[in-house]
């Protein structure tokens, strides 16, 4: 078990390690991942990620639903998760909390457990659907007051009961103070219109954290392309269907244009031949041409002057259409694995384990790096301010 001093960052459901990755470049240091998949492990592995090995993961294997918390000694600064997104995604089954895959409970037994300083947990935005919000609601409940645990056998309905129950008492006080908020990855400089749900909580009497306002915009982005700015930039001719192109926001709104497709793959060397052409000196891992790529209704790729569209983990096999640029109004081709990892913001090095599924799987399931540094930022900051006036007044 760990013996340190120090507050230690712990990260569940670590996956391909998008969110670690953004965390340590916001300056967190999240030593203990935990992640169940072993193809997702080996990816971990094979690229340093993490110095440490969690307690007792011989025993779990890095299933969050199986640790002994009890065991943990190290004060906790930080904990946060990727929490499983499909029994949420709007491409699921949508069976939300009756989904066996449904992971906020572990979450929240690990929130009651470990009482970090702060809590993050990013999701899709699905989770804010009408019909899971009684369940949201009970989420965020539960992270305010996470002293109050679920008892053996009882169900999330009759644990959100006890909860409201607490909170109408003249006493109540919450253990955390939590805020959630929609994020589009895109609205930060991700190449990609990526919406997802974050939850944000800070141990009372911490300061409420505010989630970072935007730096990038569309209205932005058209301003570029109407100015013919980005088509300089790119060495491109304007084109001349950019007349129909109408602004939905003012064009002046003193914010950074979207990233483009073509933004941010224009530094990629061109993709080998084929996978096994990846092996050969100079070639970048996982770029290779990838063939097959077809479109279809509802699913014609993504513009290259313009975010691409969400990538997806293609759990019920590789996407036909979605993970997919096109090239003009009837062609398209896939994207190669490193050109869907440097849309997600991976650094270019990174390197994912595992056949082609695998690694669709492991990059359409992260949390874009730069986005998880983005809000990690700014609450280290909260949390270094506030350790900062505890010690002035000590």
């Amino acid at each position: 078990m760990p013996k340190a001093q120090n507050a230690v960052d712990v990260n569940l459901f670590a996956g391909a390690g998008g969110l670690a990755i953004g965390l340590k470049q916001a300056g967190f240091r999240p030593e203990f991942l935990y992640e169940k998949d072993p193809v997702a492990q080996a990816t971990l592995k094979a690229n340093k990620l993490t110095g440490s090995t969690p307690p007792h993961w011989e025993v779990h294997k890095g299933d969050v639903t199986r640790v002994d918390w009890t065991g943990f000694s190290s004060p906790v600064r930080l904990l946060a998760g990727g929490v499983p997104c499909q029994p949420f995604s709007l491409a699921g089954n949508h069976l939300a909390q009756m989904d066996g895959r449904n992971q906020f409970p572990a979450l929240i037994r690990a929130v009651h457990a470990l009482t970090p300083q702060a809590v993050l947990i990013e999701n899709v935005y699905g989770l804010l659907r009408s019909d899971f919000a009684r369940y949201f609601e009970y989420v965020l409940r539960a992270l305010r007051s996470p002293s109050v645990a679920p008892k053996e056998q009882e169900s999330w309905q009759e644990h959100d009961r006890r909860l409201k129950a607490k909170e109408q008492s003249r006493s109540y006080s919450p253990e955390y103070i939590v805020e959630s908020a929609l994020l589009n990855a895109a609205d930060y400089g991700i190449p990609q219109i990526r919406r997802r749900v974050f939850i944000v909580g800070v141990r009372a009497p911490l300061p409420v954290f505010a989630f970072p306002t935007p730096t990038h915009s569309r209205a932005a982005l058209i301003r570029d392309q109407l100015t013919g700015a980005y088509w300089k930039r790119h060495e491109l001719r304007r084109p001349a269907s950019l007349r129909t192109l109408l602004p939905k926001a003012p064009l002046d709104d003193g914010l950074l244009p979207w990233a483009t497709v073509r933004d941010a793959l224009s530094s990629l060397p061109h993709p080998a031949k084929s996978e096994e052409a990846t092996h050969l000196n100079g070639c970048l891992p996982n770029h290779w041409r990838i063939p097959g790529a077809r479109s279809y209704h509802g699913h014609r790729g993504s513009l290259q002057d313009w975010p691409s569209k969400t990538l997806k983990a293609g759990v019920h096999g590789v996407p036909g259409g979605e993970n997919t640029v096109r090239l003009g109004e009837k062609t398209v081709r896939y994207y190669t694995l490193r050109e869907a990892a440097t849309l997600q913001t991976f650094p270019v090095d990174y390197v994912f384990e595992g056949a082609r599924l695998h690694v669709t799987r492991q990059i359409g399931n992260a949390v874009p790096p730069l986005l998880a540094s983005v809000v990690g930022t700014k609450l280290l900051k909260l949390l270094k301010t506030a350790e900062s006036r505890k010690s002035s007044r000590r």
